[in-house]
């Protein structure tokens, strides 16, 4: 099966998004939510329409001047609002109880499909998709409230329609008049026309207001593009600070933010375009009913309260057939926002059909795990950058236990890709690598990630920060020279920051000798360190963890001593 053909078999549709919560472990509780909401929209409507015929009743009582009906009507009126009141403020808690405990469901499921198998890894490094924080922050709290927005309101406009519509064929009555002599009857033809208005309003709307819907879509993008930006400026202030950056940088907010005005123009012109349609709409909808209805009001065939009645039941099935209209930018909103879903969906799975596609034309890079060897083996390795050429040819090699291996090459030549296709993050290539049963690998960048929590956590990562005792911690702190934060392991802080670029890196080596490796690979581990302490921290290594194979990609000769093999890594380009 080619790529394309295993891309097509996943399409994801917005029914994929919506379905899981509703048949998930929660449903029971979702959908018994769902009906209290919707049980209680069917008493609105009920009370909507008591108030209708409460206003057939109040206004003859006014135009008879009849005061005890008129002092009824009134007491009426309270229990009407205070129903109403009562119904619509519990609708809305209700209907935002459901809208959180699906955003809940729906954020848990993304978090855990974007982490596993390291698809948030894959996604950056093939650039497959922008900002997905925002889509599992934002734009799955949009899609629950937007759904269930729309979907309820659309389910109450019905039954209202279906409800009013009865109401006004009846009080209307039929429409008379003669054609070239023919006499003509339209039976309930307020309704016709309030719908054939309703619709002609409705394709107005859509061909003019269209593009709303793409233009959300990239607002959604350029907003995330911006925080991006300064977030990205924040995390990096001491860097920027050090080369004077700042004018460089507010230029570069300044083009980001560009694009949001240049976005929110286009928003400006077509929302006033909408908002044409609509209020022109709306205003000719006020006064329609008033025509309509007057000739039967003058020629005394309905009553003043008939009347009023007439044209409060005219609005609101006039009001119910214009759904889409008035729905129209939250349509537009929700459009774009699952169709971000839809492509951070695929994205998540895309990876592993690339993958997939790459294993039937590249031979992707073979992992197993096998049990009659201590030895760590690679056989006939060749790695490949992403479009299919070849990066370097590693050949074979096995890596014993309590071995020293030093990776060498020129800067490019695919070291730090030897180190990755090893953990298994980079899949492009030939050979087959196989790893012992039970070892336990650990890979520790030039850079290590360093989370905003207590210090103890930090050092534990991505261990639980209790596997470890005190005493512990306060040991491997003080033989990795960073003393001073023993008495900080229950202090949170923001430690990448605090911490200087060889602290953090002996921060790194503290958690190797907490967690134990078998096979531990360090990729420039020690490049920000001073010859002794790099000295002194590979001996600490020797030391603690003797049964461990230690592999290390390193420029500095002093490394080199400390190694007893080596793997030269030689470019194909």
């Amino acid at each position: 099966m080619s790529q394309p053909e295993l891309v097509a078999n996943e399409r994801i549709t917005t029914w994929n998004l919506i379905k899981p919560y509703w048949v998930s472990n929660e449903k029971w509780i979702a959908w018994g939510l769902l009906l209290l909401v919707v049980t209680i929209n069917m008493i609105m409507v009920a009370v909507n329409a008591w108030f209708n015929t409460w206003q057939r009743v109040f206004f003859d009582a006014i135009q008879q001047y009849n005061y005890p009906v008129f002092k009824h009507s009134l007491l009426q009126f309270i229990v009407i609002a205070m129903a109403l009141i009562l119904l619509g403020s519990y609708r809305i808690y209700f209907r935002q109880m459901i809208e959180f405990r699906w955003r809940q469901w729906l954020t848990t499921q993304y978090m855990h499909e974007w982490l596993l198998g390291r698809a948030y890894y894959r996604i950056e490094r093939d650039k497959l998709l922008d900002n997905p924080d925002q889509r599992v922050s934002i734009d799955l709290q949009e899609m629950a409230s937007t759904t269930l927005s729309l979907s309820l309101d659309f389910l109450s406009t019905s039954v209202t329609l279906l409800w009013f519509s009865n109401v006004l064929w009846h009080l209307a009555g039929s429409l008379n008049f003669t054609v070239f002599g023919t006499d003509v009857t339209v039976p309930g033809y307020m309704v016709w026309t309030s719908l054939l208005y309703a619709v002609v309003g409705s394709y107005i709307t859509h061909r003019v207001n269209n593009p709303l819907m793409s233009i959300n879509y990239q607002q959604q993008r350029v907003e995330a593009d911006f925080r991006f930006s300064l977030i990205r400026l924040r995390e990096n202030a001491d860097q920027i600070a050090l080369y004077e950056g700042e004018l460089f940088e507010e230029k570069a907010l300044q083009g980001s933010f560009k694009r949001i005005r240049d976005n929110w123009r286009m928003i400006m012109r077509y929302t006033k375009r909408l908002n044409f349609v609509i209020v022109s709409y709306s205003q000719l909808a006020i006064v329609f009913p008033f025509i309509a209805t007057a000739p039967k009001y003058f020629s005394k065939v309905v009553s003043y309260g008939g009347y009023q009645q007439t044209i409060s039941a005219f609005g609101t099935v006039s009001s119910s057939f214009s759904w889409f209209i008035g729905s129209y930018s939250t349509l537009a909103t929700w459009r774009a926002v699952t169709n971000r879903l839809k492509e951070f969906k695929h994205a998540i799975v895309q990876p592993r059909l690339l993958e997939s596609a790459s294993h039937s034309t590249k031979h992707n890079i073979t992992h197993t795990r096998i049990t009659d060897t201590t030895a760590l083996r690679v056989r006939a390795l060749q790695l490949l950058h992403p479009d299919g050429t070849l990066l370097s040819t590693i050949g074979s090699i096995d890596i014993a236990s309590g071995s020293q291996v030093l990776v060498r090459g020129a800067s490019g030549s695919g070291k730090s890709i030897l180190l990755r296709s090893l953990a298994g993050l980079w899949p492009f290539g030939s050979g087959t690598i196989e790893i012992p049963v039970n070892a336990k690998l650990m890979f520790v960048p030039q850079k290590s990630y360093v989370p905003i929590c207590e210090l103890r956590k930090v050092l534990s990562y991505p261990a639980d920060a209790i596997a470890f005792t005190n005493e512990d911690y306060i040991n491997v702190l003080q033989v990795c020279r960073l003393g001073k934060l023993v008495d900080k392991l229950d202090v949170i802080d923001h430690w990448g920051r605090i911490l200087s670029p060889g602290e953090q890196q002996r921060l790194a080596i503290v958690r190797v000798l907490l967690q134990k490796p078998d096979f531990l690979f360090l990729d420039e581990s020690t490049s920000a360190l001073d010859i002794d302490t790099e000295t002194a921290l590979y001996q600490v290594l020797r030391t603690n963890l003797a049964h461990a194979a230690i592999v290390s990609v390193a420029h500095r000769e002093s490394v080199q001593a400390m190694h007893d093999e080596k793997i030269e890594v030689m470019s194909e380009n």
